[in-house]
């Protein structure tokens, strides 16, 4: 089983800063690309950023030179670093790994999620 903890969300004035983190727990063997998603309740959900095990990073054209992600494999732990915030990034952000599991098993991990709300 594998346990995902977010953290690093909450109100900003737009132009502020955030940076969300994820920490994956439990039985894994080793995780692959790490990425972040948000959603807007009645909008279809949103893929951020996403980095690679090697550390090669895509962004949606949305955030590019806005948003950092980077990634700790020894931590197994994503960050993602949200600058020049805007009203339009209001959402939920979830963290998702692919996570190969001690027991040979590959799987998609969602979090709960980590509200990000900001402000005009």
């Amino acid at each position: 089983q594998v346990q995902l903890v977010e953290s690093g969300g909450g109100l900003v004035q737009a132009g502020g800063s955030l940076r969300l983190s994820c920490v994956a727990s439990g039985s894994i063997r080793s995780i692959g690309y790490m990425g972040w998603y948000r959603q807007v309740p009645g909008k279809q959900r949103e893929l951020v950023a996403r980095i690679s095990s090697g550390g090669s990073p895509t962004y949606a054209d949305s955030v590019k030179g806005r948003f950092t992600i980077s990634r700790d494999n020894a931590k197994n732990t994503v960050w993602l670093q949200m600058n020049s915030l805007k009203p339009e990034d209001t959402a939920v952000y979830r963290c998702n790994p692919w996570v190969v599991t001690t027991d040979g098993r590959g799987m998609d991990v969602w979090g709960k999620g980590t509200l990000v709300t900001v402000s005009s």
